[in-house]
């Protein structure tokens, strides 16, 4: 990709991007008015903001990435995430579940009580309507099936916002926030200070840098599974033409794929 086409996609980025969004999420004041904005609540300090905190607690098991985690004066613990795309609809669920206990995994060492568990929101901002309810905000919290007034009181909150929410059911400055990930300019104070934010990150040269290398190497990946895909689906033609008996010499001519090629993928039966 050449130089100006890397600026053109650096500059076109917008804080619904997970790399944007964690770069200026990196700033602890503004991150906390997002969680105190999206939350309702009001939060005394972020003790130590960490951008793409890694949890893996053993070789054989997934690790998790998590673009915002941080924790308040009182050590509730939030994990923010940004969805741009839907995929199956179990996915988020399953994925907030496995989230949720691998930070509890994370925090509690063998032979301590389970009581120093920390209070926790796992958050997923979603630039879809994850459930189709049409709501701004899904808040999940476990309850008996049984009686419904009765709560669990483990803590664990899982959360999940939608920027095209349609209901009130959220603050003014929540809507706001959630309609600038989406794309639309506000007045709103804190639209403005993030907007300013955004410029300041994107005049930061190493942050420009670190992006385009992920950018770049992301763009290869997709290509080689592209290729990987081109191949086998070439392999599945090839042999299929075999299995119906036709000749190597006629596969290779109808194919463009080079007799070799075709004689390789003969030897595989």
């Amino acid at each position: 990709m050449e130089i100006e086409n890397q600026e053109e996609v650096w500059e076109k980025l917008t804080l619904s991007n997970d790399f944007l969004f964690g770069a200026v999420m990196s700033n602890p004041e503004l991150c906390k008015k997002m969680l105190e904005t999206l939350l309702d609540i009001k939060i005394k300090k972020i003790e130590y903001p960490e951008q793409q905190k890694v949890i893996d607690l053993a070789l054989d098991a997934k690790g998790v990435r998590l673009d915002i985690y941080v924790e308040d004066e009182v050590k509730t613990v939030y994990n923010v995430e940004i969805q741009t795309r839907m995929k199956k609809k179990v996915i988020l669920p399953k994925r907030s579940r496995y989230y949720q206990g691998m930070i509890d995994l994370n925090h509690i060492n063998k032979g301590e009580d389970y009581d120093t568990l920390k209070k926790s929101f796992v958050i997923f901002i979603c630039t879809f309507d994850p459930f189709g309810k049409g709501l701004h905000r899904y808040t999940f919290e476990t309850r008996c099936k049984e009686d419904s007034q009765l709560v669990l009181q483990d803590e664990a909150y899982k959360i999940f916002f939608n920027t095209k929410g349609n209901k009130e059911d959220i603050t003014k400055e929540a809507k706001a926030f959630l309609e600038y990930l989406d794309g639309k300019e506000s007045d709103d104070e804190f639209v403005e200070r993030l907007a300013e934010e955004v410029k300041k990150v994107k005049r930061n040269e190493k942050w420009r840098r670190d992006y385009m290398m992920l950018y770049m190497r992301d763009k290869e990946n997709r290509e080689e599974g592209r290729q990987e895909g081109r191949q086998e689906g070439q392999e599945r033609i090839v042999l299929n033409m075999i299995q119906k008996g036709m000749d190597l010499e006629q596969i290779a001519d109808l194919t463009d794929i080079p007799l070799e090629e075709v004689k390789k993928i003969d030897a595989k039966m």
